[in-house]
């Protein structure tokens, strides 16, 4: 559902818009779009039937929701799939121009031609077969003892887990890797490593006892031995049986998402003689040798328990268990560039059993998505180019500063906090990197071999790539102006360790950030976008953080648990929305995302204030300033999702469902004025139990 600027009268309640005829609507619309502007609400989407204190979020989105389908290819839609499509639309002009350019090999615009036209050429695909990965299946089935095992597990370690900055987790090797500077050591880079190994998205998919996690697992084992008889592997159920067994308890020794999202809990530095010590059972000197890294001293192990778990049962499991494991993972993680048997059996369980999407992407988009997984820099300097104008970057950078100051003002006013503690909390935001659309230095693919006729090597060396490229920052001197997502990806991020945020050109355009938009609007949407990323940094774990991205309590004790306590009370809040019968959120696990949306959506509120200059918003179409910038914050959360990919989503992300992250308003008193909010409205927070944290 495309979201439609204010080109209609608005529909709305006595109580909360100023009364005005639909003439004057019309005029005020008249006179804003005659000034070079819009104002950036979808009325449409309003449902007016429901008091914007008693649900805001469908007060504001409801009528919208109820027109709009979730496309057959999406387990949800919304403001953030908008935006992606106009992304994706930009990222196939690139992507086409490449292909038509027939470059020279050796060039980034070769490499983007032959990986797209490699994954788009299913007909190749069909013939090759399985042909692509029988050598490592061969080399597999070939394992003698568990020191030979060792070597492939390492060989196959890469960097596809980010604990801190992404929040990337999951690896399907039996552990991930992560680099970037030690906890307690700012100037140091080291590698961290990270649980592994499951097929599900968590340790709860294998250890939970609710009904619809019991019918996954019996629908997991199911696709494991299919697609290993795909594969024409012979025993694929007796192998699947197997497979799982050994993921349950692999899964038993995980830590739980609460404790892996904890930063503070996964500082545990190892160096490499601690792992014989600690994690006996995995032969550790042909693990790291394997890996490229026999002489790294130090490391960094986020959750030490799985670790040591884990490399008990590469002792205590069969080898040819284990052989099983790595057949089917190394199938698994390729089986969208293999035939098309193998390609629909993935996703119709992890598409459509785990997240309820009937019909898989058109081969086409999938392509464009794989180019930006593999060559992400490549493309994305040539989007930055033709798709983020200076000016849009110029006027990011004035709202920035604008909600920078506005946080700055009131972290200075805050009565409950101790002098040292308050400025250390300035000093992070005054010494804040704020990179915006795109990095100032760019990925040098020249080492990668991409060819047009080998999809799976493509994806291979490309991963491979990655781990080489992060591996080799270790020993060296931090990049604090390191970018941890391309131009293209629409989302931000808060890089506590380097006490920088990265905002992407692909998230600053409408309907998050429109030049042409009321600045209510703007300011409620990216503004919001902005805020919350800057109070990243003063989240449950951002505030474990100093000023040089150092792990370091700086916080007095009262202070701290001042803190804790207002975030308790959040956690509880969330902790009693129950978004489907008999399933509530977990508070705790979103608690950082919550905190980051009440700082972030009050700085950006004070902003915009602030950029009014002691004015008056006016009032456009019945909408009063504060009234626009709080619709245009829970439009820019929008969401519909399949109830599979919803019970997905809380138990294993740390965002709330956008439908929640609307409701952050209620912590407003602002909202309360802006909308006459009353007691016996079922948003209603009297003021001592709105949650304010900073």
């Amino acid at each position: 559902m495309t979201r439609r600027l204010l080109l209609a009268a608005l529909l709305a309640t006595a109580a909360t818009v100023a009364a005005c005829s639909q003439g004057d609507e019309q005029n005020d619309i008249a006179r804003v779009a005659a000034a070079g502007t819009t104002i950036g609400i979808d009325t449409t989407g309003l449902n007016t039937s429901v008091k914007p204190g008693d649900n805001f979020d469908e007060y504001a989105n409801g009528g919208w929701r109820a027109k709009t389908e979730i496309p057959a290819d999406r387990s949800s839609t919304g403001v953030f799939l908008e935006v992606f499509n106009k992304a994706e639309a930009n990222n196939r002009a690139i992507i086409d121009a490449a292909v038509k350019a027939e470059a020279a090999p050796g060039t980034d615009q070769r490499r983007i031609a032959d990986f797209y036209n490699a994954y788009l050429n299913t007909k190749a695909i069909e013939q090759r077969g399985l042909a692509p990965i029988q050598g490592e299946l061969q080399a597999i089935a070939a394992l003698k003892d568990k020191t030979q095992l060792a070597t492939m597990l390492g060989a196959n370690l890469l960097a596809d887990e980010d604990p801190i900055n992404a929040t990337s987790l999951g690896s399907e090797n039996l552990f991930g890797l992560f680099v970037t500077q030690a906890l307690t050591q700012p100037d140091k880079t080291v590698p961290y490593l990270l649980q592994g190994g499951l097929g599900l998205p968590d340790r709860d998919y294998y250890l939970s006892s609710a009904p619809e996690m019991q019918q996954i697992r019996v629908a997991y084992k199911s696709y494991v031995a299919q697609l290993l008889q795909l594969a024409g592997v012979s025993d694929a159920q007796a192998r699947a049986a197997r497979i799982v067994d050994l993921e349950t308890k692999l899964a038993k020794t995980h830590a739980d998402l609460e404790t892996t999202s904890q930063m503070s809990k996964g500082h545990d530095p190892w160096t490499k003689a601690d792992f014989a010590k600690k994690a006996p059972g995995l032969d550790w000197e042909a693990f790291w040798a394997a890996a490229e890294l026999p002489d790294q001293k130090d490391f960094i192990v986020w959750q030490p328990k799985a670790v040591t778990g884990e490399a008990a049962l590469v002792a205590s499991e069969p080898l040819q268990t284990w052989q099983d494991w790595l057949t089917f993972h190394r199938i698994n993680t390729v089986a969208t560039v293999l035939p098309k048997a193998i390609d629909d059996a993935r996703f119709a369980f992890y598409g459509t059993t785990l997240s309820g999407t009937p019909q898989q992407r058109s081969r086409d988009k999938r392509a464009i998505a794989a180019v930006n997984n593999a060559l992400g820099d490549a493309v994305g300097k040539l989007y930055a180019e033709q798709y983020f104008p200076a000016s849009s970057k110029a006027d990011i950078q004035h709202m920035v500063q604008g909600i920078l100051k506005a946080f700055d003002t009131r972290v200075a006013n805050l009565d409950w906090m101790a002098p040292a503690t308050k400025a250390e909390a300035r000093k992070k935001i005054e010494t804040l990197k704020v990179g915006i659309g795109y990095p100032e230095t760019w990925r040098d693919y020249s080492g990668l071999d991409i060819r047009a006729d080998d999809p799976v090597g493509n994806a291979r060396r490309a991963a491979k790539a990655e781990y080489h490229h992060q591996i080799a920052k270790i020993g060296k001197p931090v990049d604090r102006g390191e970018w941890w997502m391309t131009p293209q990806t629409v989302n931000a991020v808060n890089l506590p360790l380097q006490n920088a945020l990265n905002f992407p050109a692909a998230i600053l355009q409408a309907p998050f950030y429109d030049p042409k938009a009321d600045p209510a609007a703007n300011y409620g949407s990216i503004g919001a976008v902005i805020g919350h990323e800057i109070s990243h940094s003063f989240d449950n774990n951002g505030a474990e953080f100093d000023s040089t991205g150092k792990l370091r309590n700086w916080w007095t004790p009262e202070d701290l648990a001042h803190f804790k306590q207002a975030g308790q009370a959040l956690a509880d809040q969330y902790s009693a929305y129950e978004p489907l019968p008999g399933l509530h959120l977990n508070g705790e696990l979103v608690l950082g995302e919550n905190i980051a949306d009440v700082a972030g959506l009050t700085a950006a509120l004070e902003a915009y204030h602030a950029s009014l200059g002691g004015k008056e918003a006016p009032v456009i179409a019945g909408l009063t300033g504060d009234q626009r910038f709080f619709l245009s914050f829970a439009q820019s959360w929008r969401t519909k999702t399949r109830d599979k990919a919803l019970r997905q989503q809380i138990a294993t992300d740390g965002h709330a469902p956008g439908n929640f992250r609307a409701l952050t308003v209620r912590n407003l008193d602002d909202w309360y004025k802006a909308f006459d909010v009353q007691p016996g409205q079922k948003l209603y927070l009297a003021p001592d139990k709105r949650v304010h944290v900073w």
